[in-house]
């Protein structure tokens, strides 16, 4: 088992049960205490759980911790920009798209910006800026207006108006965290609302999330499960995260 694959067990078997022990998973996976306590290191520095006296434990955030856009963004960047890149093998010219606000979300701007004639709606600064940067003259950028959250997203009463005077073809929704009985969720209970608007105003969601947002709630629900209609992830995603999002939504997308 090369050492990806390692931890990212090691990591599914913190989140079900908050805590490992070195011994034992040395003894699992077959190797030694030292390679168990580099793992473990490993996945302390990013943020992904907390090294104790001879193992580890979660370290999950309260359902209102709201991490900064720079500080969410340089978390599995690599996983990111897979989901991306899949996710944008679903736009066609064209079309009228939302893309929420979110890292994951930005990474798929970064896509778009060579498919022509797109408008895009977003209450996302960062979103907003790729295009803007891009310049293309057959592309129509809508930036909704509203209160700024930590992570750059425009929310409130002005993004509220916005959005429910459009009807768009798909939604990409990036996510604080899922599960099963939350569904999709957020930090920021006026950042909800306005993602509720954008998944009302759109004829399908797509939900762009990584392996780490599984089992991950916020204090506020964006939509159910089986409201969406593709969910696109990462190979890290734990087989029982798999099997319950394939028993809820339409499609759900492994990206390696």
């Amino acid at each position: 088992m090369l050492a990806p694959q390692r931890q990212s067990a090691i990591l599914d078997r913190v989140r079900a049960s908050g805590g490992v022990r070195v011994t034992d998973l040395a003894a699992e996976f077959g190797v030694s205490d030292m390679t168990i306590r580099r793992d473990l290191e490993a996945l302390a520095d990013r943020g992904l759980l907390a090294k104790v006296h001879g193992g580890a434990t979660s370290v999950r955030p309260g359902s209102t911790d709201e991490p900064g856009f720079e500080a969410k963004s340089i978390r599995q960047r690599a996983e990111k920009a897979a989901i991306a890149a899949r996710a944008a093998g679903l736009v066609t010219p064209g079309t009228a798209v939302a893309l929420s606000a979110g890292t994951t979300t930005a990474e798929l701007a970064q896509r778009l910006v060579d498919v022509p004639e797109l408008t895009v709606v977003t209450n996302s600064i960062p979103v907003a800026d790729v295009f803007y940067r891009a310049g293309r003259p057959d592309q129509t950028v809508v930036l909704t207006g509203g209160m700024r959250t930590p992570s750059d997203a425009l929310v409130g009463p002005v993004a509220l108006t916005a959005i429910r005077s459009l009807h768009l073809d798909v939604l990409f929704l990036g996510v604080h965290g899922m599960s099963e009985r939350a569904g999709f969720t957020t930090p920021n209970l006026m950042e909800a609302d306005t993602n509720r608007a954008l998944v009302a105003a759109a004829e399908r969601l797509v939900v762009l999330a990584d392996h780490t947002k599984w089992g991950t709630v916020g204090i506020s629900s964006i939509a159910e499960l089986s409201e969406a209609h593709v969910v696109v992830s990462d190979a890290g995603l734990s087989t029982p995260a798999r099997a319950t999002l394939s028993e809820h939504v339409e499609e759900l997308v492994i990206v390696p």
